[in-house]
């Protein structure tokens, strides 16, 4: 297969592809987010039920992300890349007409399913398809273009849950069909070095930890959760064991004989951490406690998506050429300031004072940090093993989200319907951010230490 240049229109095509599959991926954790109190309302749900709205869709996501990017090296990364296209969009109208919360949680949890099939795909294919001087590029500019879909999301997403949240998601079945038309054209690539064995026990284990440590803090003073946190937990001893002593483990371990690799990956847990429960808290301290409308409150965000799509292709290049760690580091220190501004916004904020300037600081920080950050992960790893590098970062990322939005309301004193109650929210949502900013710090700390300063050592 001859390699692809980001200026050749079959290279273009393919970028937009992997944009457009992973956009509504990314679109619909947005959606989600925004449409929470309506769920509420509608489906008459506990702030239980509403995390797992969000938790359901991510912890099968996370769970099985490994295993399409297993799937995609073995069977060839534009056919499961397909395969998960078109399982979103049918389980897309099963949320969409979802009669209960229960029923909601479980199709997000199959929508979850399909959508660990395309995530590790779209990055695996720019990775294989260009050539080297482009990919970093190419991630760059796949990072700012998702902007596009990103900054679109809380605005489109927040007109339509104004209208019927339900509609929001309806909206994946022509975003499906164009992804699946474009990716006729797209080269196929699979890993010369993969095996047709997989791990079941690491594919058993991994989904009974996540769930059992999530339901543990969901749910948390009840009854069950003891057992459910011990279960997690020996499910979660028996993963790594099952990986170390595996002949085929979904995440080898001498992957992380990299430093570089290693590192990348614990920044990645604090930071998308941070990322989702910010996001969480801010979406509904917006609407409960500042009493905006849906539209409004998801309009708020758009400017970090608007400095992505600016910027971030941009810092992508310079960690090219100057090495991650240093774009990565600042990125992580603006994106804390940002955080501690917004945790500064009163009850009822106004928005060019108390959010706007956070909002700014957020997307020049992730524009620093997260097109670095997706590169040097790749390129610390052989190109045939992309596939399941590229899993393994995603699923560090998800997994953040899912164990942030589990623990924080926890962490800060806010359980049952007193999400319905607006002093309560932003008293919460005021402490989330502050831990938010100093998970952040934390991966800055861990950038300092676990990367070189010069691009020729990002490779293991």
């Amino acid at each position: 297969m001859s390699l692809l240049r980001l200026n050749e229109p079959a290279g273009r095509r393919l970028l937009v592809t992997a944009v457009a599959g992973s956009g509504m991926v990314f679109l619909d954790g947005t959606v989600a987010n925004v449409a929470l109190p309506k769920i509420g309302d509608e489906l008459d749900a506990d702030l239980a039920g509403l995390q797992w709205v969000i938790n359901g869709y991510t912890l099968t996501l996370a769970a099985f992300i490994l295993v399409g990017g297993s799937l995609g090296d073995r069977l060839g990364r534009k056919r499961v890349f397909a395969w998960g296209t078109a399982g979103f969009a049918l389980t897309s109208v099963m949320v969409a007409v979802a009669p209960t919360i229960e029923t909601l949680v479980a199709a997000r949890l199959l929508q979850g399913l399909a959508a660990a099939l395309m995530t590790p795909g779209s990055l695996a294919l720019l990775q294989a398809s260009f050539h080297p001087d482009d990919r970093m590029k190419a991630i760059g500019a796949w990072t700012g273009m998702l902007g596009i879909a990103t900054a679109g999301g809380p605005v489109l997403g927040g007109w339509l849950v104004d209208i019927d949240w339900r509609i929001a998601f309806w909206i994946n079945l022509p975003l499906s069909a164009v992804v699946l038309w474009l990716l006729r054209s797209a080269p196929e690539s699979r890993s010369s070095e993969a095996s047709g064995r997989y791990d079941y026990a690491g594919l058993i284990l991994a989904p009974v930890a996540l769930a059992g440590i999530t339901w543990a803090l969901t749910a948390w003073p009840d009854d069950h959760t003891p057992a459910a946190a011990i279960i997690g937990g020996l499910a979660a001893g028996g993963f790594v064991i099952a990986q170390r002593r595996g002949s085929h483990p979904m995440t080898p371990p001498d992957l992380f004989g990299s430093r570089v690799f290693t590192a990348i990956n614990v920044v990645t847990l604090f930071v998308y951490a941070a990322l989702a429960g910010s996001m969480f808290f801010l979406a509904v301290y917006l609407q409960v406690s500042a009493g905006w409308s849906p539209l409004e409150a998801g309009a708020a965000t758009v400017p970090v998506s608007i400095v992505m799509l600016l910027l971030a292709s941009w810092f992508g290049g310079y960690g090219t050429r100057h090495g991650a760690r240093t774009p990565m580091l600042a990125g992580c220190l603006v994106l804390a300031a940002g955080l501690a501004l917004l945790a500064l916004a009163p009850d009822q904020p106004d928005y060019l004072v108390h959010i706007l300037p956070g909002v700014l600081l957020q997307g020049l920080g992730l524009s620093m940090l997260v097109a670095p950050l997706t590169g040097t992960v790749l390129a610390a790893v052989p190109d045939s093993r992309s596939g399941v590098a590229s899993g393994i970062n995603n699923a560090v990322s998800r997994t953040a989200g899912l164990l942030a939005v589990a623990a924080l309301p926890l962490m800060v004193g806010l359980t049952g319907d007193q999400y319905r109650v607006p002093h309560l929210v932003a008293d919460a949502y005021r402490s989330a951010m502050w831990w938010c900013a100093l998970w952040v710090l934390a991966g800055a700390a861990l950038t300092v230490i676990g990367l070189p300063g010069r691009p020729r050592d990002e490779r293991a």
